[in-house]
């Protein structure tokens, strides 16, 4: 079967080739078509199946309809959910979205960006893995839209929507204080990434704020294994914590097995809280306390951002330079985790 073009509906419709055109690409008002004209054109495409090249489109738009994603790992659940909800929702915008899952691996990142910009793509957004700025900054210069998510740098010049890990942490932190405990160990993840380097300033300002001294600060990655060790080590202290607050739910799982061996029970033993909120919480043997993050929130505006970008790169309108800095107050959901010592 021959394919439906212009041409077929312009002679089908014995309307000028450059009205069908016109109507075709929503722009008969501007050209000042008739109603009846544009109506006849577009039930004709519509009755001959004229599907329009997208190639062409996609020229003419200065756009190519996609948005590249990279994310530390796809494991954690944090990351996967934001993964989930970029993609539905650029999907409904019409972008196709190439996701690179880097397994918290910075030359993944750099290699995955290079070739990322080198198709093409409209623009990215980012959650990083390393402390590496080379390959970001050459987005810049290459002038390609980018939006951080949930980790950034503030000192390049790239917009980025995050929860407010600061504030997070320091909520939980006063919670667990004003639940009697002041022994509050405090578990993280990788050091150089910006939330938890904001989740740990948080840990140590709200018992600061109390006159408490930072009782334990140890662990080195976002992983159920550095939460297990941890936790392992941490028990065998002679003074031993009262709580412990875990940075990841992935660090969490480590230490509520690490306890379980050791046979501590939660809350009456030990209380322990973390920062994310994933679903399962709820289904453990003890339903933990935690910091639930603005997911979606974060995502949608992220994708604001992003897109307006560039809506402004394909109408030539010239960037105003300046970093927008997006954070979202998170909220503690209380279960069953914390054991009031007053």
């Amino acid at each position: 079967m021959k394919n439906t073009t212009i041409k077929t509906i312009s002679e089908a419709t014995q309307v000028s080739l450059t009205t069908v055109s016109r109507v075709l690409n929503g722009v008969s008002k501007k050209f000042r078509i008739s109603a009846a004209t544009e109506a006849r054109v577009l039930e004709a495409a519509e009755r001959l199946g004229y599907t329009p090249n997208q190639t062409a489109i996609n020229l003419r738009l200065n756009k190519s309809f996609s948005i590249g994603l990279v994310i530390p790992t796809l494991a954690n659940p944090f990351f996967s959910n934001i993964a989930s909800i970029v993609n539905q929702a650029l999907h409904a915008k019409g972008y196709s979205v190439l996701v690179t899952d880097c397994d918290e691996e910075e030359k993944t990142e750099i290699e995955a960006v290079k070739q990322l910009a080198a198709r093409n793509i409209d623009g990215m957004i980012i959650i990083p893995s390393g402390k590496d700025k080379k390959h970001l900054e050459v987005l810049l210069k290459q002038e390609i839209p980018v939006v951080f998510i949930d980790r950034y740098f503030d000192d390049l010049p790239i917009s980025y929507v995050s929860t407010d890990h600061y504030e997070g942490a320091f909520l939980m932190v006063n919670h667990m204080i004003a639940s009697g405990h002041k022994k509050i160990a405090c578990i993280q993840g990788a050091h150089h990434v910006m939330p938890n380097r904001e989740r740990v300033r948080g840990y140590s300002e709200a018992m600061k704020g109390k006159k408490l001294p930072e009782f334990y600060i140890g662990g080195s990655s976002f992983t159920y294994e550095d939460g297990y060790l941890e936790t392992k080590l941490l028990m065998q202290k002679k003074d031993k914590p009262t709580a412990i607050f875990a940075l990841s739910d992935t660090i969490l799982l480590g230490v509520l097995k690490a306890l379980a061996e050791d046979g501590y029970r939660v809350p009456e033993d030990i209380s322990v809280t973390t920062f994310d909120n994933s679903v399962y919480l709820d289904f453990l043997a003890c339903p933990v306390t935690s910091i639930s993050q603005p997911i979606a929130d974060v995502a949608h505006i992220a994708i604001r951002l992003l897109l307006n970008k560039i809506d402004q790169k394909s109408n030539q309108v010239k960037p105003s330079g300046e970093q927008e800095k997006i954070l979202i107050v998170p909220s503690i959901i209380h279960r069953k985790s914390v054991k009031n010592l007053i």
